[in-house]
């Protein structure tokens, strides 16, 4: 996804969503670290200064895209299990779900992969500070909704009988991983990836 130029007219204060949308395509393709913070004002069409009515850093910007990667991957998880009763329907539809994505989306989930060792340790920022606690806790309400599914598919006797938050993490590392590697331009498209590693997954905890 392209910043749309004719953004560049709008009032500087519905610029939130293109400073965000530049960002993520500026970190995701060439790196956080070697994004330069001016440029993505340059991208949006406003001065740097005016970047801090929105962000008052580089991290700050950083830690609300990965938030909001982290509430988006709670909000997929929800709509595509719900109404599943089978667990291992419920599982196919969360992994599918999961690695459903445009390419703006991929680079939005690259970015989250690649800096989750932001999430560690406590901000100087308060703002800065806010978005991680709130990442740390969609972080672990992720954990919990992939940890439930695979409990209720122990408990039905679909799955094989583990220690379920175990077996939960090793499957939601295994779907979040594709995002390190996956390239919308490269030799498997998105929808290969997501049977293979929905096979591999179902195949890991399945009686």
């Amino acid at each position: 996804m392209t910043v749309d130029t004719g953004a560049r007219r709008e009032s500087p204060r519905s610029k939130r969503g293109s400073i965000l949308t530049a960002a993520i395509e500026q970190f995701g393709r060439i790196g956080y670290e070697h994004t330069k913070w001016a440029s993505i004002a340059d991208e949006v069409g406003i001065g740097q200064t005016a970047l801090y009515h929105y962000f008052e850093s580089k991290a700050h910007c950083l830690l609300t895209i990965m938030r909001l990667e982290l509430a988006d991957s709670v909000d997929r998880f929800v709509a595509a299990t719900a109404g599943a009763e089978d667990p291992e329907k419920a599982l196919r539809a969360a992994v599918a779900g999961a690695l459903r994505a445009e390419p703006i989306d991929a680079l939005q989930r690259r970015i989250l992969q690649n800096h989750m060792d932001l999430l560690a340790a406590p901000r100087q920022s308060e703002k800065e500070e806010a978005e991680r606690l709130r990442s740390r806790e969609l972080v672990q309400q992720i954990e919990q909704n992939w940890t439930d599914l695979i409990a209720r598919g122990i408990e039905s006797g679909d799955f094989a009988d583990a220690d379920p938050r175990i077996q939960g993490r090793l499957v939601l590392a295994v779907v979040i991983s594709v995002w390190r590697w996956y390239r919308p331009d490269g030799t498997l498209t998105l929808a290969e990836i997501t049977e293979t590693v929905t096979d591999t997954v179902v195949r890991m905890v399945r009686a």
